[in-house]
């Protein structure tokens, strides 16, 4: 796997849980689900900017 793609497949997982949230919100969902997703959220896009620092840094290397 490339590093283009990991970077790619970060991003999605953050796209992903950011619409499902928003779906949730819209349709009336459960409050705890909303707050459940919003910290995976935060949670994938702290991980998302590790990994493209991460790919600057070795590109830089």
């Amino acid at each position: 796997m490339s590093s283009n793609q990991v970077v790619l497949l970060a991003c999605l997982a953050v796209a992903a849980v950011l619409l499902f949230g928003l779906v949730n919100m819209m349709r009336g969902g459960s409050a705890n689900l909303s707050q459940k997703l919003m910290r995976l959220r935060v949670l994938l896009q702290f991980v998302a900017i590790v990994v493209i620092m991460g790919v600057v840094w070795w590109r830089s290397a």
